[in-house]
């Protein structure tokens, strides 16, 4: 019989708003965060941190209730999370618009809501605009196997405008309700746990990143893992940026000082002491490791090339503001001229019009991204943001001239690569002894020179079955850094692999080069 849990409490509900491009996801979070976070506290919102808290007076309840909603723009952020398996969101919303009705992104987002079996409610906006049919708009659903109240299924419906308040009362109360239903829970007493919903390089205070906690508390002196990334929380920061001791069920939370900057959509996990920590983080590594080099080896290369591919290849993500729509369009021809295959370029929006806020928090949401302005403005608030999160903004007059720019951007984001040049080969003549990864051997130049402190592959029967590092080359009995052919040699070998009579080490040096396009 499992035993019960007699620690669990309610949890506030997490939400996240999905749907298609200019449907009002940014206006109905914009719309939440200044008409039910507290009036002095949403304008001291200076950063975006991916997620805030809003509190609701229920009319059904009589009580004030917290609802935490993430703000992950084209949910980009939150696809990233859920391909990795982690369980961010309790309740999606679905925002169709009014006088547009189901489009792609739309259908894009329910595959996602569906595929996670999530419970979730569709919310059509833009209902004060003249000539809108919202029966039509919700009869689109039908046809996507969604069936909502009133007409013979359960998923709630709800009509807003998110421009000028309408419904978004009634929205939360309905958001409450669901969650009443559900009976979200957790257990305040464990170390917390939860998942990275956004990391990014501070020029002041280093890598930080903002957790939502899932389960348990967070507190001030514990230490965070996220994959292979660690820090001890001395700085911990709630969704206003205020310094808090601890952070609990459901909560956004800053935290500051990462060794590595962890990755969005990874889970973390608090630990009491640095020493369980750090053997998180080994074994973390270590497994990485293993599956990194199972991956590519005799029996799976083949199946899993492209796999590898997808995961190495570098992508820039372009947001294009300009004077009119056509612009656009020939910014994108002149970008498509300068594109690599060891590039992806993904345009996350093209259309006319000033650099707006949101424009920066779309590209907020991924790494290597930048914003191409052409005879087009950047609000202040635009302005003001990029620079905190280092977001780049470049503006231009002559469309030629952006390809170029491009081009210098591709060209700085490309990984390093490892350029190996081979520097000659030798045969194992006499094993001398051995220890758990290291051999004394004998052997005799046959081809070029071998050198002390370089990496060496094992050739047996003309096969590479392994490889090691020259720690030590003696000739004679005199240390020396390289010895050539036709001479012999003897030496002390790290290897990951026993060193037999008759194979061949072929020595080699490797570099890090900067990548070309």
């Amino acid at each position: 019989m499992e035993e019960i849990n007699k620690n669990l409490i309610s949890r506030p509900p997490i939400i996240v708003v999905m749907g298609h491009i200019d449907h009002g996801k940014t206006t109905l979070l914009d719309r939440i965060r200044k008409s039910n976070v507290a009036a002095g506290e949403a304008g001291g919102i200076t950063q975006h941190i991916g997620a805030y808290e809003v509190l609701h007076h229920s009319a059904s309840s009589g009580q004030i209730q917290k609802i935490t909603f993430l703000d992950t723009p084209g949910h980009e952020a939150f696809t990233k999370m859920r391909s990795r398996g982690a369980k961010i969101a309790d309740i999606a919303i679905l925002v169709v618009a009014a006088d547009d009705g189901v489009k792609p992104q739309t259908k894009e987002a329910l595959a996602i809501i569906k595929e996670n079996k999530m419970l979730f409610l569709i919310v059509v906006n833009k209902i004060d605009k003249a000539g809108v049919d919202i029966e039509k708009v919700k009869s689109e659903f039908t046809k996507e196997e969604v069936y909502l109240e009133g007409r013979g299924g359960s998923v709630p419906a709800c009509e807003i405008s998110a421009k000028t308040g309408t419904g978004v009362s009634e929205l939360l109360e309905t958001i409450l309700l669901m969650a009443e239903l559900e009976d979200f829970k957790g257990d305040p007493t464990r170390f917390a746990e939860g998942v990275i919903i956004e990391s990014h390089l501070d020029k002041k205070r280093g890598n930080t990143s903002t957790l939502l906690i899932r389960e348990g508390t967070l507190k001030k002196g514990e230490y965070v893992v996220a994959g292979g990334s660690l820090t001890k929380v001395r700085i911990l920061e709630n969704f206003l940026g205020e310094g808090i001791d601890s952070a609990g069920l459901s909560t956004p939370a800053v935290v500051v000082g990462f060794d590595e900057l962890p990755q969005v959509g990874t889970e973390f996990r608090a630990f009491f002491s640095q020493k369980e920590a750090a053997e998180e983080v080994r074994k973390f590594k270590e497994a990485s490791r293993s599956s990194a080099s199972s991956v590519g080896g005799p029996q799976t290369q083949g199946v899993f090339q492209r796999d590898v591919e997808e995961w190495t290849k570098v992508v820039l993500g372009i947001v294009i503001k300009s004077d009119v729509q056509g612009s656009g369009e020939a910014i994108r021809h002149e970008i498509e001229k300068v594109k690599s295959e060891k590039i992806e370029i993904k345009y996350l929006r093209t259309e006319a019009g000033d650099v707006s806020l949101d424009d920066v928090k779309l590209a907020s949401s991924a790494k290597n991204t930048m914003i191409v302005a052409f005879k087009a403005g950047v609000s202040q608030d635009a302005r003001d943001l990029a620079e905190r999160i280092g977001v780049p903004i470049a503006s231009f007059q002559i469309i030629y001239e952006i390809a170029q720019f491009v081009k210098e951007k591709m060209l700085a984001i490309l990984p390093v690569e490892m350029q190996k040049t081979i520097l000659g080969k030798a045969k194992i003549l006499k094993i001398f002894k051995g220890e758990k990864n290291s051999q004394v051997v004998g052997g005799k130049v046959i081809e070029g020179a071998i050198k002390k402190n370089t990496k060496y592959n094992i050739l047996r029967r003309e096969n590479k079955i392994g490889g090691g590092k020259i720690d030590n080359l003696q000739s004679g009995r005199t240390n020396v850094g390289e010895v050539e052919a036709p001479n012999e040699f003897g030496a002390m070998c790290e290897s990951t692999l026993a060193l037999v009579l008759g194979d061949v080490i072929e020595s080699y040096l490797e570099e890090e080069v900067k990548g070309k396009l």
